[in-house]
């Protein structure tokens, strides 16, 4: 059976589901269904019919974006399933994002390997990630 990606943004539940299965954190039925609505772009990789993995866009549509909730369930995790969903989600924003946008991410642990591939580079010490915590 192929996995195939498809672009579309994931249903609360499945966010929820995807993000959870895949060791990410979990994310509120409330904060989940606002911070959906604010994709400029989503994806969901499929393993035949069943969801594995996705992955967005979120930004203002002209100076900044950035990739959030990148996931794949681990047992089909070193199948290719990142890279069709980072491929899918960079060639977005290379057709439609101003050439003038910043478009960045925080890379986990040996993701930030993946997302060299893509043209992504280390951007400290000029600059660091920084967050809050709420």
């Amino acid at each position: 059976m192929d996995y195939v990606v498809r672009a579309e943004t994931p249903a609360v539940e499945l966010y929820q589901r995807l993000r959870v299965g895949a060791g990410l954190s979990p994310k509120s039925t409330e904060a989940a269904t606002a911070g959906l609505a604010g994709s400029w772009y989503a994806v969901v990789a499929y393993h035949g019919d069943r969801p594995i993995g996705m992955g967005r866009v979120i930004g203002d549509g002209g100076t900044a974006f950035q990739i959030v909730d990148m996931c794949v369930l681990p047992e089909h995790q070193g199948r290719g399933i990142g890279k069709k969903i980072m491929a899918a989600l960079v060639d977005r924003l290379r057709e439609r994002a101003p050439r003038t946008a910043y478009v960045s991410l925080i890379a986990d642990g040996d993701a930030r390997h993946l997302y060299a591939k893509y043209g992504f580079a280390e951007t400290a010490p000029a600059s660091v990630g920084m967050a809050l915590r709420l």
